[in-house]
């Protein structure tokens, strides 16, 4: 997967990093984590200057992130109605009601919540003020530890993945992934 980033980079230089990021609630197949770590690798062999790539990407993340929440400000008062019913929206209330500001903050360590997040936030109505102080120092904290972490330890990363066969690697996810589905699947009947 890093050198399919790699392909991209060199063909679209920094633009891909803003669009890797500002793009991702909308289903690019890009994992965030690994286009981070992707730019401090690249930006420590020298092939990219570090500043550019860090700006470029946490301005594409800002971006994501302000539209989405945008999205759940405007749209709230139409589709909260709607959600209502639902019993993962009435558990994400809950959730969010009982923790709240760290849910925000925490909310952008996890993949797919990182984007989802700031739609919630909108759709309760949460202001832009203390959104954008959470979500943004979050996001900075994140984007910087995962980006200081490929550039200083980049070399030690690539090295491994040279080391692992590909087949056991995609052995172990597709292990990991179905032992996650029964799990919740078992969790689901007898709970209901």
């Amino acid at each position: 997967m890093i050198s399919d980033i790699v392909l991209l980079v060199n063909h679209y230089g920094y633009l891909f990093f803003f669009l890797a990021f500002c793009l991702g609630p909308f289903g690019v197949p890009v994992p965030n984590e690994l286009t981070i770590l992707t730019g401090g690798i690249l930006s420590n062999n020298g092939v990219l200057n570090p500043w550019i790539v860090y700006m470029v990407i946490l301005a594409g993340l800002f971006t994501a992130i302000t539209f989405a929440y945008l999205v759940g400000r405007i749209s709230g008062e139409k589709f909260k109605p709607k959600l209502q019913n639902n019993r993962h929206f009435q558990r994400a209330e809950i959730l969010f009601e009982q923790h709240g500001d760290i849910a925000m903050c925490l909310g952008f360590l996890i993949p797919v919540i990182r984007y989802i997040l700031p739609v919630f936030v909108g759709l309760n109505g949460i202001s832009y003020k203390k959104f954008a102080l959470l979500s943004y120092s979050s996001a900075l904290v994140w984007t910087t530890t995962f980006f200081a972490f490929g550039k200083f330890f980049g070399h030690h990363i690539l090295n491994l993945l040279d080391m692992i066969d590909p087949k056991l690697a995609v052995a172990a996810l597709i292990i990991g992934v179905g032992t996650f589905i029964v799990t919740k699947w078992f969790k689901f009947i007898f709970t209901a």
